[in-house]
């Protein structure tokens, strides 16, 4: 056979093959190992949410933006609509209201990303620094220092993290934890272990913050 013949049936026996053989992976067992849980998330999630929990964060979404617009959130319109969605996110992760998590948004900070009380509480949500970083290292998130809590997402985050972690060591109760979250949880066990009441005053305001987020809700459904 001529040696031109041989060469091509050659070239298309090994063309044949490469169309059969099944595509390499987009990554290297290197590249999957340091692929962050987030990332593969999908991958691994369980059912998507339903329509009517769709339905129920898109009003969430909107009414967290309607309270923004009429606050001085130094941010603009882009980065608001990115922070409604991590907020109802994060509540839902943290199975958390996405009502009572921007009520305390609200009373804590009005919605300003770079309020700073008397005492040093900074941000969203108003952490205090070394609460921020305990938080931060204990969720995986990058501590920078104090100017960490200056960004909404995170401080976000930090707080609704916080505010679960106070939640289950109150063995759910959250009116204790909303205390706790304003006045410390040191103070609060103190007050319990002497059986004092828990104060109510920042309580009944997250509260009435809250139910004002519902009844918008409820307007919408």
């Amino acid at each position: 056979m001529d040696r031109f013949v041989v060469a091509l049936l050659a070239a298309c026996a090994l063309i044949g093959a490469s169309l059969s053989s099944p595509p390499a992976p987009s990554h290297s067992p290197a590249e999957i190992a340091s692929t962050s849980p987030a990332e593969v998330a999908p991958a691994v999630s369980s059912a998507a949410p339903s329509e009517d929990e769709r339905d129920e964060d898109a009003i969430a979404e909107a009414q967290i933006l309607e309270r923004f617009a009429v606050r001085h959130t130094a941010l603009p319109e882009r980065e608001r609509r990115r922070l409604a969605r991590v907020i109802v996110e994060e509540a839902r992760a943290r199975d958390l209201a996405p009502d009572l998590v921007m009520a305390v948004i609200e009373v804590e900070s009005a919605g300003y990303h770079l309020a700073e009380s008397h005492v040093g509480a900074l941000g969203l949500m108003q952490l205090l620094p070394p609460t921020g970083k305990e938080m931060a290292e204990r969720i995986g998130i990058e501590w920078k220092g104090p100017d960490t809590l200056f960004d909404p997402i995170i401080n976000v985050r930090l707080g609704t993290a916080y505010l679960r972690e106070l939640a289950d060591k109150y063995g759910g109760d959250v009116n204790t934890a909303l205390a706790a979250y304003n006045w410390g949880p040191g103070r609060i066990d103190r007050r319990l272990a002497r059986g004092a009441s828990v104060p109510r005053l920042y309580v009944e305001q997250v509260r009435r913050a809250a139910d004002r987020y519902a009844a918008i809700g409820s307007s919408r459904s």
